[in-house]
């Protein structure tokens, strides 16, 4: 049930029979609106968040506050959205809403907790370029390849020049902003949706924010450009082992294409699409005998022991979506790892076996059931559902929808896909890495193969 109240603000919930419930603000600003601002500001209000407010000292109190309901808070900043949110007994639902409205709305930002979360934003870059696991980096580059200098692709880890830069009125100038009634969300879960518009009614409507009400004037309305492109790192890979086994030295590469936004009707079978490549790490692609199914399993781990990974990921934003696939190799097997993706993006767009089709739409269907188990998911998908669309689709609805993709809509959604221009994202020792062209041309083969004179001249 939705209801928006005089200021705009949208109050939603879901019924679910418990003693704890999910609450939480979810509010349109991320990354993608910092196009007028320093880089970093939502990494940074992300750190900030359950710190000192108007009402409580510290973090410490607001802790001991939720702990009275056996509460745990949690903030997170995505490209698109920011999301404060709350689990605890639902008889504590007064106590959560006042506590959210403050920690959103009347945060001190004291310049001890601003040097605090620059010394915790240094150290998660400096962790971030260690891991052995490379994945968020390749994400933020296959973003800033495929949507360049624009919404998605902004950054959306602060870089390292702007830690120092962005103070109280920095923040407070991005505040004013993008934290208006319009663009929030009280999304809550397991709690009467009467009782959850009370308290959005007493402590929500006509709050004061710390930073006053003037009117906005930069708010970022910019609809993503999908521009296509490299993004390449040069990087020693030699050594990123955590213990005393070495981890092998891998080139990591990701090659994406514009899909759709989650708004769209094509979102559907792109998420089958999604499913039906699947894949993952060799260790334990057992193949077939292991129920492992899906294409990238059968075509690429179990063809090609030398590739340690090949996973499909699908992002998807309310104004575009990309699907990315990601392979690990031998920095010697970087050419053939290039060709053997790009050939599957390619036969992506030919037959589809029904056995193949059906087996990827219940697995759609099973996982998003399964997920919707957990009653701080629910909670998610209530607030983003209703944050973009002000209703929100059930999961027998959605389920009825996986159930009506056809192999033909497969087929012209990866059509109207392949005639985009590919992101690259590469990371490692890149000496045997493809041009560009090269990848591009590959793509608009027919077989997904490296121009021929590439090949004998390399």
């Amino acid at each position: 049930r939705v209801t928006v109240l005089e200021n705009g603000l949208r109050v939603a919930s879901q019924n679910k029979f418990g003693q704890f419930c999910t609450v939480g603000l979810l509010i349109n600003s991320g990354s993608r609106h910092e196009a007028k601002y320093l880089s970093g500001i939502s990494h940074f209000l992300e750190k900030l968040a359950f710190s000192s407010t108007a009402q409580f000292s510290s973090k410490d109190e607001i802790l001991l506050t939720l702990e009275k309901h056996g509460g745990i808070c949690d903030c997170q900043a995505s490209r698109d959205t920011i999301m404060y949110a709350v689990s605890a007994d639902a008889k504590g639902l007064d106590t959560v809403v006042n506590l959210l409205a403050d920690v959103a709305l009347q945060p001190r930002l004291s310049d001890e907790e601003i040097e605090m979360t620059r010394t915790a934003i240094r150290f998660e870059l400096e962790d971030l370029n260690m891991r052995p696991d490379p994945e968020p980096l390749l994400t933020e580059m296959i973003h800033a390849a495929a949507y360049r200098d624009n919404t998605v692709g902004l950054n959306r880890f602060c870089p390292v020049e702007n830690t120092d830069k962005i103070d109280r009125e920095v923040l407070h100038s991005y505040l004013r902003n993008y934290y208006t009634p319009d663009r929030m969300v009280l999304a809550g879960v397991g709690i009467e949706h009467e009782q959850l518009v009370e308290c959005a009614k007493k402590h929500l409507l006509g709050a004061e924010p710390v930073w006053g009400s003037g009117r906005t004037k930069d708010v970022d309305r910019s609809v993503a450009q999908y521009t296509g492109g490299i993004v390449k790192v040069e990087k020693d890979m030699s050594d990123v082992s955590l213990g005393p086994t070495p981890i092998p030295e891998l080139t990591h590469i990701m090659i994406g294409l514009e899909s759709s936004s989650f708004l769209e009707e094509d979102f559907i079978p792109f998420a089958v699409l999604n499913m039906m490549m699947g894949g993952g790490g060799s260790f334990s692609a057992g193949g077939p005998g292991k129920g492992m199914f899906t294409r990238l399993y059968l075509n690429v781990l179990n063809r090609h022991h030398w590739m340690y990974n090949a996973t499909s990921y699908h992002h998807s934003y309310e104004d575009t979506g990309l699907l990315c696939i990601h392979a690990s190799a031998d920095p010697k097997q970087v050419r053939e790892m290039v060709e053997i993706i790009t050939r599957e993006f390619i036969l992506m767009a030919g037959a589809v076996g029904e056995v193949e089709l059906e087996r990827a739409k219940t697995q759609l269907k099973s996982m998003l059931m399964m997920n919707l188990e957990s009653r701080p998911v629910i909670f998610e998908d209530v607030g983003r559902q209703v944050l973009a669309t002000n209703t929100r689709k059930l999961p027998h609805e959605l389920c009825a929808l996986i159930s009506q993709v056809k192999s033909s809509d497969i087929k012209r959604v990866v059509t109207k896909m392949l005639h985009k221009k590919p992101a690259v994202a590469a990371l490692g020792d890149l000496t045997d890495l493809p041009t560009y062209e090269h990848i591009q041309a590959a793509l608009s083969s027919k077989d997904g193969r490296l121009p021929r004179m590439y090949r004998l001249f390399r």
